[in-house]
């Protein structure tokens, strides 16, 4: 009776972890509306880079493809979080190309088309090659590894916030989305035993407590230089 409670209480416990990266992926997925409202307003995409966007759209299919019951039983909510995922940055897309100048309009689609052929190969030689363990190591290595490249756009983010001494092109909603996130499913995977899940979450973790000190280091410098503004005689 003691272990069947356990087990109960274990699989509400992973549950509420992945219904929590649900919900703080969804406020991931709405963070960027302000810089796309700035986009829109001003009818250019200025130095906003698209291709986080384009990561993030690879990624979320990548990872809903994982969370198929056809691939990998019992991790659902890694499907529901990508499938919502996936639709918002193929909005962002579709904006951020119709504001973008002709040169990177034409290389952003290139991409989006590129994100979609990708993804149509990995579906059609998971199925038609492998069996069911082969098919969900392959997926699996393949999704660390999405996820991964797209960790290398905060990478690109925090180096330009250094660059510019200036958190403008960091959003704080943003950074704290990642991180909780990424917390979220990385407490997921490890309920789960899932390496796939767990180890590339946990980079992210990590990567989102880097910008969030970031932010509050540059942040707090932004005020003290208002303070105390440099006065040339």
């Amino acid at each position: 009776m003691s272990l069947t409670v356990i087990s109960s209480v274990y699989e509400v416990c992973s549950d509420a972890a992945g219904i929590a990266g649900n919900i703080f992926a969804f406020g991931l997925f709405l963070s960027p509306i302000p810089t796309f409202r700035r986009i829109i307003r001003n009818g250019s995409t200025e130095q906003f880079s698209g291709m986080p966007y384009v990561y993030a759209l690879l990624n979320c299919l990548i990872c809903l493809w994982y969370g198929f019951p056809i691939i990998s039983p019992g991790i659902i909510l890694v499907a529901t979080v990508n499938s919502i995922g996936a639709v918002f940055q193929l909005i962002y897309i579709i904006i951020f190309i119709a504001y973008a100048e002709k040169p990177m309009k034409l290389k952003m689609l290139g991409f989006l088309v590129s994100v979609f052929a990708v993804f149509v190969s990995i579906v059609f030689v998971s199925l038609q090659f492998l069996d069911s363990s082969s098919r969900q190591l392959f997926v699996g290595y393949l999704s660390v590894a999405s996820l991964i490249s797209m960790f290398a756009s905060p990478l690109l983010i925090i180096k330009l916030v250094i660059k510019m001494r200036s958190v403008e092109y960091m959003p704080f909603s943003l950074s704290l989305a990642t991180f909780l996130m990424s917390l979220a499913f990385f407490v997921y995977g490890l309920l789960k035993h899932d390496p796939f899940i767990y180890a590339p979450n946990g980079i992210g973790t990590v990567l989102g407590t880097v910008q969030l000190a970031l932010y509050a280091y540059f942040k707090r410098a932004s005020q003290e230089e208002l303070r105390h503004p440099l006065i040339i005689p």
